[in-house]
């Protein structure tokens, strides 16, 4: 007999829960474990799974990876403000800090992120669509947030989007090297030294005028 609509129905309904079980018990398991010790076996037991039967809502270990990091950027952005809408530069700007903040919380993240990040330059790898496209999310909603200088020119938004967003990745490959590093307090200092003129206009005005 025929698998009704209805069942087929139910069985991807279940099938998509249960993705998502185990991404949200993969960020906790990396999260405590790190990268490298997050085996798939360790995360098909922490949802109760075979390692065949984990995989078989991902394509590879690679894709569950990808996917993990996706989920991360997912609850980022609803905690702390930071995707698509309608916030306020301010309020952007905060919540981009807040996320900096939570990274210290979570190195086995961290670790992940930057490590993929370095292994997607490789276009045929399976991680390098979503980076390309997370780094152009990230361009277009942070160029909200750039700010905007009480005199002098501001940088203009695509240049602020990839300044904000090569700090950010630098300063986590720094903090993973050297944990006492202040990630947030580093890109608040940024933002705050933005608001008062680029460099060159603030040298120019110290500058003595002539008679």
């Amino acid at each position: 007999m025929a698998e009704r609509p209805a069942q087929r129905r139910g069985s991807y309904a279940k099938g998509i829960a249960k993705r998502e079980e185990i991404l949200d018990r993969a960020l906790d398991v990396i999260a405590r474990e790190g990268y490298r010790g997050a085996s798939v076996k360790e995360l098909a037991d922490a949802v109760g799974l075979s390692q065949a039967g984990l995989l078989h809502y991902f394509d590879s270990k690679e894709e569950l990876f990808v996917e993990i990091l996706r989920k991360r950027d997912a609850v980022d952005q609803s905690v702390y403000g930071i995707g698509p809408g309608a916030q306020a530069p301010d309020e952007l700007r905060t919540g981009f800090i807040r996320v900096m903040q939570h990274n210290a919380d979570v190195p086995g993240l961290v670790r992940l992120y930057a490590q993929m990040s370095v292994e997607a330059t490789d276009p045929t790898h399976p991680a390098h669509d979503y980076f390309t496209e997370r780094s152009r999310g990230i361009r277009e909603t942070m160029a909200a947030a750039r700010p905007l200088p009480a005199s002098g020119e501001p940088l203009d938004p695509d240049t602020f989007g990839r300044v904000l967003q090569a700090v950010a990745d630098g300063l986590q490959v720094q903090w993973l090297q050297d944990p006492s590093i202040d990630m947030a307090g580093i890109i608040s200092a940024l933002l705050e030294a933005l608001e008062g003129g680029t460099p060159a206009e603030s040298a120019a005005a110290d500058q003595p005028t002539a008679d």
